[in-house]
């Protein structure tokens, strides 16, 4: 089971990289694998400014259909297009090509409350 020590992590199980006021978000390894062959993802909420914990799109895989939620407050600046054409990437590349979007979040309070890769791990029981 892949968990990188250099990432924050969700109990909704999405990983969180911080790089400054901008925070990338994507489903942890161990969801794709729960979720198995993702099919396709769809976030409509490009450019809006949600609440932490707001469900700002779903991943649907070939058997479940699940919503993604914002680890943190704040806008959703960027979406990865390329997951349209190509949603098994978040399959094969969690972390890296598969990320899902990106968020200029306003509460830097928040990243605090976000479990590091040792209290994910003993999350899934890893």
């Amino acid at each position: 089971m892949n968990v990188p020590a250099n990432l924050k992590y969700t109990k909704d199980h999405e990983w969180i990289l911080i790089e400054g006021d901008v925070a990338t978000v994507g489903i942890t390894d161990f969801a794709q694998g729960e979720l198995g062959d993702i099919v396709y993802v769809e976030v409509e909420t490009l450019d809006e400014t949600l609440d932490v914990e707001e469900v700002f799109g779903t991943v649907e895989a070939v058997k479940t259909v699940s919503d993604l939620f914002l680890p943190l407050t704040g806008e959703i600046v960027a979406f990865n297009d390329s997951l349209e054409a190509e949603p098994e990437k978040v399959n094969s590349d969690p972390y890296g090509e598969g990320w899902m979007i990106k968020i200029k979040f306003t509460n830097p309070s928040e990243v605090e409350a976000l479990l590091d890769d040792a209290a994910y791990k003993a999350l899934i029981g890893a």
